[in-house]
C-alpha cells in the first residue's frame, strides 16, 4: 500500500512483530446526542453551563490514553452520538482493554467536567461496542493462503 505511513507500519514489542489496526464504534447511553460540537455542520452546540464543546476534549483524553498505552491512532472522529476509532493496537495489550480504559477515562472526567453529562445520563457510554480489524488481505486471499501451504 503505496502512501499509506502509519498504515503499513509493522510494529515490534518483546515477543511479538504485529500490525493489528481495529476499527472500533461506540455510542453514549440511550444513543443520546451529548457529543456537543462547534462544527456548524453537526447542530449541537455546547450546552450553556458547560466549559465548552464535548467532542475536543474527548478527542485529547482519547490522544492520552492512547499515547500512554503505545496505540496509535489512524484516525479519530465523533458524531454527536457515537465515536469512530481507527487503531493500532498491541495485541498482547489487547483492544478489549484499550476500550474499556479509553470508555472508564472519558466517561470519569467528562462527567466530572461537562456538568449536563451528569445531569442528562446515569452513565456516559452504554456496556457495549463494535470493533473489526482492517486492512491486510481479504479473507479470501488469507483463507487461500493458508490452505495452499502443504504444496509450498
Amino acid at each position: 500500500m503505496v502512501g499509506m505511513g502509519k498504515m503499513d507500519k509493522v510494529k515490534h514489542s518483546n515477543n511479538v512483530t504485529y500490525r493489528c489496526h481495529y476499527h472500533v464504534v461506540w455510542c453514549p447511553k440511550y444513543r443520546r446526542k451529548v457529543i456537543t460540537s462547534l462544527d456548524p455542520k453537526l447542530d449541537n452546540p455546547p450546552i450553556d453551563g458547560d466549559p465548552g464543546p464535548v467532542d475536543e476534549r474527548l478527542k485529547q483524553i482519547i490522544r492520552e490514553v492512547c499515547k500512554e498505552t503505545g496505540s496509535d491512532i489512524l484516525e479519530l472522529e465523533t458524531m454527536p452520538d457515537h465515536v469512530h476509532l481507527l487503531v493500532d493496537c498491541d495485541p498482547q495489550y489487547g483492544i478489549n482493554r484499550l476500550v474499556r480504559l479509553i470508555k472508564g477515562r472519558t466517561s470519569r472526567y467528562l462527567r466530572a467536567e461537562f456538568p449536563s453529562l451528569k445531569r442528562r445520563l446515569p452513565s456516559l457510554w452504554t456496556n457495549s461496542y463494535f470493533v473489526a480489524t482492517v486492512g491486510g488481505a481479504p479473507l479470501a486471499i488469507v483463507k487461500q493462503y493458508v490452505q495452499n501451504q502443504r504444496n509450498v
